[in-house]
């Protein structure tokens, strides 16, 4: 009955002779679609009794990381630009905590453009009764800052220098976070998983050619202004570069290489001196992609409070070939589900009594003999993916970026210039990889330099408001002093 009104419905609007044309149209559109969402995670991992810090929860993407995880168990600890009786944490996580049942979502007041906001939480974090952290998900640095303009102006110039600035204070704050929240990770047992993921935007190869005029500059010059793409490039780019140099520190560190009992002993047995175990800490980025919300939006000048014209009328077409949010969280799961390469070795040693069981059993089987449980060959491992430390994902897989290296001045002619001895400084790995080593350590020379101006100017703005409000103050006082006295004066 109902196909009697479907058929005339449809062949009024597709005549039957192009039903063949739809098919391929609509086949074509559902392939770009597919495609342009990208890979989903074919891993899963029980987060109940983990405690993840993120950063950037009320973002498109942040917000759907919160109700991932929170489905899955874990313990969040939301940093929150607006103050606790806001509506935004107040109201978002009470109906998290209802809709996924799980009551351990908490919030924190963190400004992340002010270090000494950051500063004060890590303060009152570290001196806690309980620090520990098993994730560290820094998601506020992907959304994209700043759009696209079609005209000049000196009013351009100003917005691009405070947006440039803005992306700058987003970098610090999860430098700095690391940075002071570091001890409580490292004091951790070796044994417990501890993964430190940096969300970066899909821009970072627009700003290779530029890259080593960035690192040959001085850290303490101004914000260079550059089109939007590559200052968005830029800023994935040096925290990719971080994040990999913060792996290499993490595995040099001495309390995470072999048992210097174990060791002893195979001195004095003549065998080989131990090699180094990895950090129990994995420092990734994960690169989500192009997303509607997060990326392109921004772009257009489209958000909660604006709408977009622009955005709008492009809306049928961004639908098709950028991501959603959902579809963009599947690579930030992935490195969060992945196994350590602790799993690696652990592959190792199955893998080698799956061999000697092997050979057992067709032995077994030649001499007729009854395979018995402990004989039947049950291969235990397989090639198990792990994550990678210090590496760059996207779509759920490794990308081998080839971060350009310019000729850097050695650490001992830097300070020969400035009259000072050198120092003693910790050796690390170059392995090459996002740059190597001298890339890595002037990225986080730029960090430390950046940080300190960048701390020196909030401390002007606290004091400034810390003055205004006293004078505030004090014109209150000295108003209602004045107003008791001309009341007593009449009184009188």
């Amino acid at each position: 009955m109902v196909l009697q009104f479907v058929y005339p419905a449809v062949s009024a609007v597709i005549p039957p002779k192009y039903w063949p044309h739809a098919l391929v149209a609509a086949t074509v559109i559902a392939i770009i679609y597919a495609y342009a969402q990208g890979r989903q995670t074919t891993r899963e991992r029980d987060l109940h009794a983990r405690v993840i810090l993120l950063t950037g929860p009320f973002t498109p993407l942040g917000l759907v990381t919160l109700t991932a995880l929170a489905k899955r168990g874990a313990h969040i600890i939301a940093l929150s630009p607006y103050p606790l009786s806001h509506p935004v944490p107040s109201l978002i996580l009470s109906l998290l905590r209802s809709t996924t049942k799980n009551e351990n979502i908490f919030a924190e007041h963190c400004d992340l453009n002010s270090p000494t906001s950051i500063r004060k939480f890590c303060t009152s974090f570290l001196t806690s009764n309980e620090t520990r952290l098993d994730a560290l998900v820094f998601a506020h640095e992907y959304p994209s800052i700043g759009r696209i303009w079609f005209f000049g102006g000196r009013a351009r110039r100003d917005k691009e220098e405070r947006e440039e600035q803005e992306r700058e204070s987003a970098s610090l704050a999860s430098f700095l976070l690391t940075t002071m929240l570091l001890p409580a990770l490292l004091v951790a047992p070796v044994e417990r998983d501890i993964r430190i993921v940096h969300v970066v935007n899909p821009f970072y190869a627009a700003a290779l050619p530029v890259f080593p005029s960035f690192l040959n500059s001085t850290p303490s010059s101004p914000p260079t202004v550059r089109p939007l793409v590559i200052a968005e490039g830029l800023r994935s780019l040096r925290t990719i570069a971080l994040t990999r140099h913060l792996q290499r520190i993490l595995d040099s560190l001495p309390n995470r290489k072999a048992d210097p009992k174990s060791k002893s002993q195979e001195s004095a047995k003549g065998a080989e001196p131990s090699v180094p175990q990895p950090s129990n800490i994995i420092s990734v980025a994960a690169c989500p992609g192009i997303s509607r919300r997060d990326t392109i939006a921004p772009f257009l000048g489209a958000s909660e409070r604006n709408w977009s014209l622009a955005y709008f009328m492009l809306f049928p077409i961004l639908l098709l070939v950028t991501k959603t949010s959902e579809a963009a969280l599947q690579t930030l799961l992935h490195v969060l589900f992945l196994p350590t390469p602790f799993k690696r070795a652990q592959a190792k040693i199955d893998a080698a009594a799956d061999e000697e069981r092997k050979a057992e059993a067709e032995a077994a089987r030649t001499t007729s003999e009854p395979l018995s449980e402990e004989k039947s060959f049950q291969p235990r491992t397989a090639n198990v993916e792990v994550v990678k430390p210090g590496a760059l994902y996207r779509e759920c897989a490794v990308v081998p970026l080839n971060i350009p290296r310019p000729p850097l001045p050695a650490m001992g002619e830097e300070n020969g210039k400035q009259g000072k001895a050198p120092e003693a400084a910790v050796q690390l790995e170059d392995d090459g990889e996002y740059g190597g080593e001298a890339v890595g350590r002037a990225i986080w020379e730029w960090y430390e330099a950046r940080l300190k101006e960048w701390e020196a100017r909030d401390a002007e703005r606290v004091k400034a408001e810390e003055e205004a409000a006293k004078a505030a103050k004090e014109n209150v006082s000295q108003e209602s002093s004045s107003t008791d006295t001309k009341s007593t004066d009449a009184s009188g």
